[in-house]
């Protein structure tokens, strides 16, 4: 996946709304600005992508070549990439519709249903 093919997934998931953080830094949030996603844009070098996994996970993936724990957001068990992604397209959407209901995960009960990814039939 490009970067545009990731932020465009992303604002696809329910919920999901963009903001300009921290200079140059696309958020992908739901709620009340709760993250699931980060690309970044530098201003030289390769875009980065960095997006929360389940904490069983988060090892498994930090072992696999280019792909590291996310600087500031690594206790929270965020992993981070460069562009190319070293994910397959397949898997990397599948990481980022599973970050985004992580997110959900930690709202209120109540508000499950309105963030709630359809599963495919």
């Amino acid at each position: 996946m490009t970067p545009t093919q990731v932020a465009e997934l992303c604002l696809q998931l329910p919920g999901a709304h963009e903001s300009i953080k921290w200079g140059n830094n696309r958020v992908f949030s739901i709620a009340d600005n709760k993250m699931f996603a980060l690309l970044s844009f530098p201003a030289k070098g390769r875009e980065s992508l960095a997006f929360k996994v389940d904490n069983d996970l988060f090892l498994a993936f930090t072992d696999r070549p280019g792909i590291r724990p996310a600087p500031y957001l690594a206790r929270a068990r965020w992993i981070s990439m460069e562009a190319p992604f070293p994910l397959p397209d397949i898997e990397l959407r599948a990481a980022l519709i599973r970050s985004h209901q992580l997110v959900v995960m930690r709202l209120a009960k109540y508000r499950w249903a309105e963030f709630r990814v359809p599963e495919d039939d």
